[in-house]
């Protein structure tokens, strides 16, 4: 009797073993069918997570994210299009001056510019600081604004713009190229570019504005040799760097409107969020994720620079700073059906299928709700080795 219990305790465990073996294969390789019915119900889970919490926000008419406040008001322009709403996010000028400075330049930024089409989303700066809209937590705020906007008005995440007057102008030099994967375009009027990494601008197209006669902080010299800058990127990488740039000469810091062209220029262009060339430097505020890049935050540097390219189903590093570098993939980026090459520097390290993942899914689409930058796949890259997840 004893051993025939024993049996049946043994036959028992094989089975469970082999199930829970098959559900993690089950959950590991999938196929693209069943990755994309993953990610379609995972969206729609988390958009119904989101919408609670996006719903009492707008009703606040603010966004709290720890001990940072971003009050806003939004505006919504034409009718819905049948692929979604477009989002253009304005920041207002003032900076390191008394709060009622800040507060009227939010007052006037309400009403420097009209869409045609979309949600005009003008937010309060935080703080009351030089930096206001480039510093921490700027990336957390304005990451959990797209996301309310996707759930609540249907803002399609490939029409997401970003502009700004002033130091609203600073904010969009810093965090047009620190989160390029979240813009479709973006503008600058009358800013300063500071130390903003304009490689990463690659893939948007940027829209720069001053006056001749602004010379506080050297601005209109300075956005001029920006425009030139990328004059010559665009004729290093031809397609790419798309931007104009506008020095009007007879004005001063206030253009008198001559900037609102931006808004037209600005609403033809979508986000390609999954660009087959990417560069990413690390900005002093650190990013664990651009495009279909990644790293740990714990082991990045400011100044760190990737560039990787994909062809066919071939992917190549060409240049790799970051102590650790994760490659994320989907179907729309190559065929996961077949083997995955990776070189480095022109040497073949990988040569592989990559598995479809449910984990991974459901992160990427946690992490933004956004359907262009769901990935299924993942690498790991780390001295000169190359490894699937």
């Amino acid at each position: 009797m004893i051993k025939t219990l024993r049996l049946i305790k043994t036959a028992a465990l094989v089975a469970t073993l082999s199930l829970s073996g098959f559900i993690a294969s089950a959950q590991t390789n999938l196929s693209r069918r069943e990755a994309s019915a993953i990610a379609a119900n995972e969206l729609k889970t988390q958009m119904a997570v989101q919408k609670p919490k996006a719903e009492a926000e707008w009703a606040a008419k603010q966004i709290q994210y720890k001990n940072f406040t971003m009050k806003f008001t939004t505006q919504i322009f034409g009718d819905k299009p049948a692929d979604g709403r477009s989002l253009y996010i304005s920041l207002h000028g003032g900076g390191g001056a008394a709060p009622k400075v800040n507060d009227q330049q939010w007052e006037n930024q309400k009403k420097l510019y009209k869409l045609k089409e979309g949600v005009y989303f003008v937010p309060r700066a935080p703080v009351d600081a030089w930096n206001m809209w480039h510093d921490y937590p700027m990336d957390e705020l304005l990451a959990e604004v797209i996301k309310d906007e996707i759930v609540l008005d249907d803002v399609n995440p490939n029409k997401i713009y970003v502009m700004g007057y002033s130091a609203g102008g600073d904010g969009v030099f810093q965090l047009a190229p620190r989160l390029a994967d979240y813009w479709a375009a973006a503008a600058m009027m009358a800013g300063h570019p500071g130390d903003a990494q304009i490689l990463n601008l690659k893939n948007i197209p940027f829209d720069a504005f001053v006056g001749g006669k602004d010379a506080a902080y050297h601005r209109n010299e300075l956005v001029a040799q920006w425009g030139n800058r990328l004059d010559s990127l665009q004729k290093v990488y031809p397609g790419d760097f798309i931007h104009e740039t506008h020095v009007y000469p007879d004005m001063p810091h206030w253009m008198n409107r001559k900037d609102t062209i931006a808004v037209a220029w600005l609403a033809s262009f979508k986000r390609n969020p999954i660009p087959k060339d990417v560069i990413w430097i690390q900005d002093d505020i650190l990013r664990d994720q651009f495009y279909w890049l990644g790293t740990d935050v714990a082991t990045a540097k400011q100044g760190q620079k990737v560039r990787v390219s994909i062809s066919g189903n071939k992917i190549n590093i060409i240049d790799n700073q970051e102590e650790m570098l994760y490659i994320y993939l989907n179907d729309d980026m190559l065929n996961l059906n077949k083997k995955v090459i990776v070189t480095i520097n022109g040497k073949k390290v990988f040569k592989q299928k990559v598995s479809r993942n449910a984990d991974i899914i459901k992160q990427s689409v946690a992490a933004r709700l956004d359907k262009g930058l769901i990935f299924s796949g993942k690498l790991v890259v780390k001295n000169g080795a190359v490894t699937s997840i």
